[in-house]
C-alpha cells in the first residue's frame, strides 16, 4: 500500500511538471525572418541567401530564416504585416516599407550603394554605340524596365528619360515591357526581344563575369549618374520581440560581414552604416515622377 501511495504521489508530481507547475519553462526564441527583392534568378537568390541566415542565426544567437518571395511589392507586404522584419531592399523599395512601418529604419548599405548606377544596354540590331548622354535614336525603339518598383531598373532610368526627353517612356518608345528583374532584362535584349533596356550594373557585371552575356549582341551604351541604392531595412519594434539592443546587433552583425562568399550574395565588397536620410533622393525623385504621392 505504501508503495503504491509512493507511485500516485511520483505520477501526480510528474503530471504536475508537464503543466508547468515544477517551475517556468523557457520558451524558444522566436525566429527572424529576413527577405529581400527579387532582383535575380531566385533558386540562385535562395542558395545564397540561405547562407546568410545561417551567418546571422551565429552572429545574434537566434533562429534567423531567409523567405523568398516572388516581387518587389511582396517583399513590401511581407514588411508591412511583419512575416518578416529585416529586409534587403532596393533604394525605393526601401522608402515604400518605412513609409508603410513607422519607426523602421535603414541600418546598413552596400560600400556600392552610396554611389550606384544603372546601365542602359541596347542590342547590336539597333545601331546604338556607348555615348556620354542618351542619344536621340533612343526614339521609337523597342524598351524594358525591370521591376515597376525597381530603383536602377526603373526610378532612375525613368526619370533619366523624362529629363533628356521631355516625356513619357509610353511616348518615347514604341513600346515598352517590365521584365520582373535585372537578369531578364539582359537576356530579353540579348535575344533582340527588345532593342534596349536598362539594368543594375552590379547584375551586369557579374553575369558578364559568370559569361553569361554575349558583347557581341548585347552592350553598355550609357550609364547613369549616381544614386543611392540597396540598404537593410528593420523594423522598429524589434527591441520589443528579441530585447534592448536587438536593433543594434543586427546591425553590427551586418557590418561585420566579412566574408567574400555571404558577401556575394548580394554582391557588394562590404556593408557601411546606413540611414533613412540617405534616401531622401529616392524619395523626392520617385515623386518628381509621379510613383510616390
Amino acid at each position: 500500500m505504501k508503495n503504491g501511495k509512493g507511485r500516485v504521489l511520483a505520477v501526480l508530481l510528474f503530471s504536475l511538471s508537464l503543466l508547468g507547475f515544477a517551475g517556468p519553462v523557457q520558451s524558444a526564441p522566436k525566429t527572424l525572418v529576413f527577405s529581400a527583392i527579387p532582383d535575380q534568378d531566385q533558386a540562385q537568390l535562395v542558395q545564397r541567401f540561405s547562407k546568410v541566415a545561417d551567418y546571422l542565426t551565429n552572429a545574434l544567437g537566434v533562429p534567423v530564416k531567409y523567405v523568398p518571395v516572388n516581387s518587389y511589392a511582396a517583399a513590401i507586404t511581407a514588411f508591412r504585416n511583419d512575416q518578416v522584419q529585416l529586409a534587403w531592399f532596393g533604394g525605393l523599395s526601401g522608402v515604400r516599407a518605412r513609409l508603410l512601418v513607422p519607426g523602421s529604419e535603414a541600418i546598413a548599405q552596400g560600400v556600392e550603394d552610396t554611389e550606384f548606377v544603372s546601365y542602359f544596354i541596347a542590342h547590336s540590331s539597333s545601331g546604338l554605340k556607348p555615348a556620354d548622354q542618351l542619344p536621340a535614336e533612343l526614339a521609337d525603339k523597342t524598351f524594358t524596365f525591370g521591376s515597376k518598383g525597381s530603383t536602377s531598373g526603373r526610378l532612375m532610368p525613368e526619370f533619366y528619360l523624362r529629363e533628356a526627353f521631355g516625356k513619357a517612356p509610353e511616348a518615347l518608345f514604341s513600346s515598352v515591357g517590365f521584365s520582373g528583374n535585372h537578369s531578364r532584362t539582359i537576356a530579353l535584349v540579348q535575344t533582340g526581344a527588345y532593342q534596349v533596356g536598362a539594368t543594375n550594373y552590379k547584375v551586369w557585371e557579374e553575369e558578364l563575369a559568370a559569361g553569361k552575356i554575349d558583347t557581341s549582341k548585347v552592350s553598355v551604351i550609357w550609364k547613369t549618374p549616381s544614386y543611392p541604392d540597396y540598404q537593410w531595412t528593420i523594423r522598429g519594434d524589434v527591441d520589443v520581440v528579441w530585447g534592448e539592443g536587438f536593433k543594434a546587433r543586427v546591425k553590427q552583425a551586418l557590418l561585420d560581414m566579412k566574408d567574400p562568399e555571404l558577401l556575394n550574395a548580394f554582391p557588394r565588397s562590404g556593408f557601411i552604416e546606413a540611414g533613412n536620410g540617405d534616401y531622401q533622393p529616392i524619395l523626392d525623385t520617385a515623386k518628381k515622377i509621379g510613383l510616390i504621392d
